[in-house]
């Protein structure tokens, strides 16, 4: 049997009078999703294979002739900051792919059935895709520490770095989630998707310096939220500045979610 299909709130879930009953509600759709992952593994393929073969494509194919002819040891250290952003990044349309499905699938008709706040399927859905994008930063920063990387500022700012970048996807998934309520099929959103991270990903720093690029690059890097969240990576696992690409990813992050939180929310009310 499903998960769909076995999910069950709490009876006393339904009161909206009560205050915050809407969080419970969304940690037991969380868990929903999160079971379902359990029961569909080959879903993690995307957060499982794909770190692995990204930093060992740039690092060992690539990685000789973007470092200008360093060795792939001397490259690590740049690439695997950039890299953790890009993967996790990449993650984040997961969340818009899998709400569009259940949609078609006839899941969310189960859940306007069921006495529970409209947010919270929605914000189980992010809270449950937590897991994948934590699932993803492990292996990546498994595999690289088995490369040899190592925090060169601190074990704690390295921690810190992994709490920032999860905290990033949580927020950009947003957009997905709009989007995944706003299109007709799962394909659509993957499409879009992939259109928009592309150019925000390799259009960015994650691979090489900002002052290696065309002036015309450089400008879009200069405005490129992806830039400034690998800033902030590698200041806090490397050393560097932190203060201002911290400071300008925490704005970008608080943007992401008042924009398109209330705009998922309001497509989720249309379709619902």
């Amino acid at each position: 049997m499903s998960a769909a299909t076995t999910l069950e709130v709490p009876a006393h879930a339904g009161h909206r009078s009560r205050p915050f009953a809407w969080v419970q509600q969304s940690l037991t759709l969380a868990w929903r999703n999160i079971i379902r992952i359990r029961q569909n593994p080959e879903a993690l393929a995307d957060v499982t294979f794909q770190p692995i073969i990204f930093l060992v494509l740039f690092l060992f194919v690539f990685g000789g002739a973007i470092a200008q002819g360093a060795g792939w040891r001397d490259y690590l250290p740049f690439l695997l900051p950039g890299l953790l952003v890009q993967t996790v990044v990449f993650s984040t349309m997961g969340t818009g792919v899998a709400l569009n499905d259940d949609f078609a699938k006839g899941v969310f008709d189960r859940f306007r059935s069921l006495p529970i706040a409209r947010i919270a399927p929605l914000v189980g859905a992010v809270l449950g895709d937590a897991v994948r994008y934590s699932l993803s930063i492990v292996i990546l920063m498994g595999t690289g520490f088995a490369l040899g990387f190592r925090f060169g500022n601190g074990v704690g700012y390295g921690l810190l770095a992994l709490v920032i970048v999860l905290a990033f996807a949580l927020s950009m998934c947003w957009i997905w989630v709009w989007l995944g309520l706003s299109l007709k099929t799962a394909q659509g959103v993957q499409g879009i998707a992939f259109l928009v991270m592309f150019p925000l990903t390799f259009g960015s720093n994650v691979f090489v310096k900002t002052d290696t690029l065309p002036g015309f690059l450089q400008a879009f890097v200069k405005v490129n939220p992806v830039k400034y969240l690998v800033d902030t990576m590698r200041g806090l696992m490397l050393g560097g500045p932190i203060q201002k690409p911290l400071l300008i990813t925490l704005v970008w992050m608080i943007g992401l979610v008042a924009v398109f939180a209330p705009l998922a929310i309001r497509a989720y009310r249309r379709r619902t």
